[in-house]
């Protein structure tokens, strides 16, 4: 056998090994770098040392197996993350971890997979083939969607006592803090809302690495942008939609119908910044319609300016709603368009979509036309305002508008609640907080939302308007993103039956059951002192309210159709239904295209997934708030209703708040407790102690931590509690008991 050449030629230059990397098409190492420039011998070694020459200048990056690649580089297989689709409808991604924070991050567009179903959504973490296409930019091919990717970490950035940089997570599932290294703390300061990204390491070793810095932990405002995050609402527009709402303008009468004359009233929350619905009633002077009413509702025109795929409308469609948190919003729409061209402001000209209907004195609706105007709103008044005038209470703004304004409105709301109540809807109590700020931007004060005759009023209207846009688009064959809420599944119903039954009521079965079947129940609990337990039970059994071209009615409101169309600025299933009926009644530019109506199903799901996203945030929000400013009343005690029962312990209910905290099986007095899921109580072996949900309780609050949204309480009184007494000095130390005491 031959000797292989000592120098088969000249060896390359260091510019030369790196161009050879750069142009290779699959992974790359020393072995196949000798092969190409046929280095063999003493200049394998030399090979290796100028590798780690270009290692340590930055130039190389070495990966697994021995391979190396061009720094800034990404393997030819990786694992990405679908981040967002641009202005121009391309799907564009990122790795999915990212260690180098010198160099930019690699943009990758991701292409459709020829011959698979693949279809990534944003959010989703993806296995993908790269192609290298420029600086930092590459072509991406699906090979396999792996799921949502985990949410980046929040959490606060604190010191512990050595001075090390740690993160301890707001997600309640993470039990352990993580460790910060000193270059990776992006300049936080201890107290600090952090958003981090998680470093891989070895057994039981957290590290991560801060990627943005929120704010204060003791600062009120940072609360609302830690649910945000923690939910990954998005909170910027695009440049080209931004630039789209500020080129917008006023709209003329051009085409329209003018309803400036009609005395049209808008009714909101007296923190209320966007107004998209108006509203206006009088008797029908029909003789043929005897105390029945005609009723104008008419709603801000966003049609005009967000038209089909254009900059804004893939914007809005990726929100799918606004969030509303007690410190501030999160909008569908740019503030150019939510809070000003769009919002019907009182004495402005504004575009509005109207719908005129006549009901009879029962309520029912018995005609209704469209119309595309141009409105100036009479007032800007609040429910409490508008509820205090009722009461004989008018002020400076309502005492003129009581006679022609508003007691038309209430006589109108008393038929459609006639209708409400012949058609038994179900109308459960649901608890709700409402937080107060001060000037400043400190909670001031939290406390249970009122519910006032002049909420249901506006509700009937915009029920009513919906009921309208749904009939008169079915009636032109078209197209509805209806809103549809679904009877109860036949599970559910045996569960409720159940539950039901062993507090001595009976439900009817499946096959038959109604919503008013729901109200009989209540109004049957409301005689007894399990009106709450009963409501609380009904509300668990029913199924959620989702977005869909398919009309599978309202159970809850016990009505066949129903779509969404009185809130275009914040909803966008709203805006579907506006375009729609522009289209159906020839109303001029900006109605839907016929090739858009195959999206509906796809659209649908989206934005009942952005409905519950910002659901949830808003909830979040709302606890980290409740417990913030309970954080200074540890060791003091509220009367409380058990609001849900688990293995665990108990889910209670705070009376003063609305709040809602847990008490820990562990602070129970000293037992083996059963759970009973079809009565829903835990039972003690030895004492008889019966905790049971619906019941009045007293609870001493334990913690209450803003970081997480949680508050702890431990039952202060067992009075109220069936069952043996504890034997004094028999109950054994539970953890925690102590060291509560000691803060107070």
């Amino acid at each position: 056998m031959a000797r292989r050449p000592k120098h088969s030629q000249e060896r390359p230059t260091k510019q030369q090994i790196l161009d050879h990397i750069e142009g290779s098409t699959g992974r790359i190492g020393k072995r196949e770098i000798a092969r190409a420039f046929q280095l063999y011998g003493s200049d394998k070694v030399w090979l290796k040392a100028i590798l780690k020459e270009l290692e340590s200048d930055g130039l190389l990056e070495r990966q697994r197996g021995r391979k190396v690649t061009r720094a800034g580089r990404l393997p030819e297989v990786t694992v990405i993350r679908v981040d967002h689709i641009d202005e121009d409808g391309e799907v564009v991604a990122f790795p999915a971890s990212w260690p180098d924070e010198n160099i930019p991050v690699p943009k990758i567009y991701l292409a459709p997979n020829k011959g698979r179903k693949l279809a990534p959504a944003v959010g989703d973490r993806v296995l993908a083939r790269l192609q290298h296409t420029g600086d930092y930019i590459y072509e991406g091919r699906p090979i396999r969607v792996l799921g949502p990717a985990e949410r980046s970490l929040l959490g606060v950035f604190e010191r512990d006592e050595k001075g090390n940089g740690r993160l301890i997570p707001t997600d309640r599932r993470h039990k352990y803090p993580y460790s910060i290294a000193l270059d990776h703390e992006g300049g936080a300061e201890p107290g600090e809302y952090v958003v981090a990204e998680s470093i891989p390491g070895g057994g039981r070793d957290q590290r991560a690495r801060i990627l943005e810095r929120i704010g204060s932990s003791e600062d009120p405002r940072s609360i609302s942008l830690v649910a945000i995050h923690t939910h990954g609402l998005p909170v910027e527009f695009p440049p080209r939609a931004l630039e789209q709402a500020e080129r917008a303008t006023p709209v003329a009468l051009d085409g329209r119908d003018d309803l400036r004359a009609l005395p049209l009233v808008t009714i909101d929350g007296a923190d209320a910044r966007d107004f998209d619905d108006a509203v206006f009633a009088v008797p029908d002077e029909d003789p043929k319609n005897e105390d029945g009413w005609r009723v104008v509702v008419a709603i801000a025109d966003v049609a005009w300016y967000v038209r089909h795929d254009d900059p804004l409308d893939k914007a809005a469609r990726e929100r799918g709603n606004s969030a509303y948190f007690p410190d501030h919003v999160v909008p569908m729409l740019p503030e150019k368009l939510s809070n000003n061209l769009c919002s019907l402001r009182p004495g402005e000209d504004r575009a509005c979509i109207a719908v005129d209907m006549r009901i009879d004195a029962q309520g029912q609706l018995l005609g209704h036309t469209f119309q595309r105007g141009l409105m100036r709103s009479a007032a800007r008044l609040t429910y409490e305002q508008v509820q205090s005038a009722r009461d004989g209470q008018p002020d400076d703004k309502t005492g003129p508008l009581l006679k022609t304004i508003i007691e038309p409105l209430f006589g109108a709301f008393a038929a459609l609640a006639r209708a409400r109540d012949n058609r038994g809807t179900l109308d459960l109590d649901i608890p709700e907080r409402q937080v107060l700020l001060s000037e400043e931007g400190w909670i001031d004060k939290i406390l249970p939302r009122t519910r006032l005759d002049s909420h249901r009023l506006i509700e009937e209207f915009m029920i009513a308007a919906n009921v309208a846009a749904a009939e008169a688009l079915q009636s032109r064959k078209m197209p509805v993103m209806y809103r549809i809420h679904e009877p109860p599944s036949m599970g559910n119903i045996e569960t409720l039956r159940e539950a039901l039954g062993a507090l001595g009521f009976k439900l009817a079965r499946a096959g038959t059951l109604r919503p008013h079947h729901f109200a009989d129940l209540l109004e049957k609990a409301a005689e007894t002192d399990k009106l709450q337990i009963v409501s609380d039970l009904i509300l668990r059994a029913q199924s959620k309210a989702v977005y869909s071209p398919e009309d599978n009615g309202h159970f809850g409101l016990a009505l066949r159709r129903y779509c969404h169309f009185t809130s275009p600025i914040r909803r966008y299933a709203d805006l579907l239904v506006h375009r729609t009926l522009i289209r159906a009644f020839k109303l001029g530019e900006g109605g839907l295209p016929p090739e858009a109506d195959e999206s509906f199903t796809e659209i649908g799901e989206k934005i009942s997934s952005t409905e519950r996203r910002a659901a949830a945030a808003e909830r979040d929000a709302l606890d980290r708030f409740t417990s913030a400013f309970l954080a200074d009343r540890i060791g003091s005690v509220f009367t409380a209703r058990i609001s849900g029962v688990t293995r665990f312990g108990l889910f209670i209910c705070l009376d003063e708040t609305r709040a809602d905290g847990f008490v820990p099986i562990r602070t129970l007095p000293w037992d083996r407790y059963q759970h009973d899921e079809t009565h829903h109580c835990l039972k003690g072996d030895a004492t008889g102690l019966t905790f049971t949900m619906g019941h009045r309780v007293k609870a001493e609050l334990l913690e209450a931590e803003p970081r997480t949204g949680s508050l702890v309480f431990e039952l202060a009184d067992l009075d109220q509690v069936s069952g043996k007494r504890p034997q004094k000095g028999g109950q054994k130390k539970r953890p925690g008991r102590h060291n509560s005491r000691r803060r107070r």
